[in-house]
């Protein structure tokens, strides 16, 4: 167009009145996390989840103290004038064939199985996370060496670890922590992997580094938090695996040992007189189903609510 030209009212045409609402702002701007949390807030399975993992924890903490205040009894409290009673107002999960209180019991399990559920998670979160991290940053022959490390621990099932403790330790919570100490955050180490190698390429990744950003800052400030979304569903999915794997192990006679009681040690007990004493069974085996239950509902509710391409 020549610069000379004459600007004219006919070169210009006015906006239809149907358009201008277009660039209308129809809700305030939001932050990352504050869309996520909308979107988890309509998943109602996922918020189901929340709310029962918060007070199945907040129970297990306070239950037992409450429990022992009020009644007087423990874990522990054995009296067999009571010896298997079913549910009733007085023992309202039943009683044990040494006249323990269930309901007691499985509150005090619930403290086990959740700690090393938890325990799972922070394994995950520290080793995992800074492991994956290191061996995606740095590539080359570390990530080499790293990954296979983490192929030959793989290739081991976790039970070995278990059993080798218990030949080392007695069986215990302890023994429990130490092997997922070994086993539990290899996956996550992996994920973590992925997600490091796709990032450092990016811009921002560049743009630190001609600032004089030094490694460790670019691998903790940059690329860790931008991992956040796969991390934090992975942790909330590995806490239902690691509570199965202790109640199994506790099942099976490798967890806690008696008196102390977990889900699995408490559905173990009640094996023996599943027939005549179903109830004794009941109760632990829907503690640990709905904690797994929840515990799922809310990572999937996490991994639909962090994923970008999920937003609206």
């Amino acid at each position: 167009m020549d610069i000379n030209m004459d600007i004219t009212k006919d070169m210009f045409e006015r906006v239809p009145e149907s358009e201008k609402d277009l660039n209308t702002i129809v809700r305030p701007s939001e932050t990352y996390w504050q869309d996520a949390w909308r979107r988890l807030k309509q998943n109602k399975l996922a918020m189901f989840g929340l709310y029962f993992v918060l007070f199945i924890t907040l129970l297990a903490i306070v239950g037992p103290p409450l429990v022992k205040m009020f009644r007087g009894i423990d874990y522990a409290t054995q009296n067999y004038k009571y010896s298997n009673q079913p549910p009733n107002s007085k023992f309202w999960f039943g009683t044990d064939m040494f006249g323990r209180d269930i309901f007691v019991r499985v509150l005090y399990g619930a403290r086990i199985s959740l700690t090393v559920g938890y325990a799972a998670s922070v394994l995950n979160l520290v080793i995992g996370v800074l492991y994956g991290g290191i061996s995606g940053y740095f590539g080359g022959k570390v990530d080499l060496i790293m990954m296979r490390i983490v192929d030959i621990l793989y290739s081991i099932p976790m039970m070995i670890y278990v059993i080798l403790l218990m030949l080392i330790f007695k069986p215990g919570l302890g023994s429990i922590l130490v092997a997922l100490a070994i086993a539990y955050w290899l996956s996550m180490a992996r994920i973590v992997r992925a997600q490091i190698l796709s990032l450092k390429q990016q811009e921002f990744v560049l743009a630190a580094r001609t600032l004089g950003a030094s490694n460790a800052r670019i691998l903790l400030r940059h690329l860790i938090p931008n991992s956040m979304g796969p991390i934090i569903v992975t942790l909330t999915l590995s806490v239902p695996s690691a509570i199965f794997t202790e109640s199994f192990l506790s099942f099976i006679g490798l967890g806690v040992s008696v008196p102390k009681a977990s889900w699995g040690t408490l559905a173990s007990e009640a094996l023996e007189g599943l027939q005549v004493y179903p109830y004794q069974l009941l109760f632990p085996a829907l503690a640990i189903s709905l904690t797994i239950l929840a515990f799922n509902f809310l990572g999937d509710g996490l991994r639909d609510a962090l994923d970008p391409k999920m937003r609206k």
